[in-house]
């Protein structure tokens, strides 16, 4: 199983390392958003996700949820081509986090 890393670069920059799949994101994971309050900025770079499911874009979705919460403004690049077309098939393409990266 390949394991999901989320890790801090810089202050508000982090990177996803690994799977974004039902088998590696866990309750841990879901209970970790604590990251999204580090900033009032927050940028999550995909680019080192391996693989993903529809799991990985009800994270996507949660993360988006919870930082509204938090009054941050949250931006994801380097989205994989599996995620986007995970979220043109649920309709979530048209949203503002993903809108630019499906043109």
């Amino acid at each position: 199983m390949a394991r999901l890393n989320i890790t801090e670069q810089t202050p508000g920059q982090f990177v996803v390392e690994g799977a974004l799949t039902f088998s590696s994101i866990d309750k841990k994971t879901v209970k970790s958003f604590n990251f999204l309050k580090s900033a009032e900025r927050i940028c999550i770079d995909l680019q080192k996700v391996e693989t993903t499911d529809s799991a990985g874009l009800a994270l996507m979705i949660e993360w988006i949820k919870q930082s509204k919460l938090y009054n941050t403004e949250l931006a994801f690049k380097n989205i994989p081509q599996q995620l986007l077309a995970l979220a043109k098939l649920s309709g979530f393409d048209a949203n503002e986090y993903l809108a630019d990266a499906t043109d």
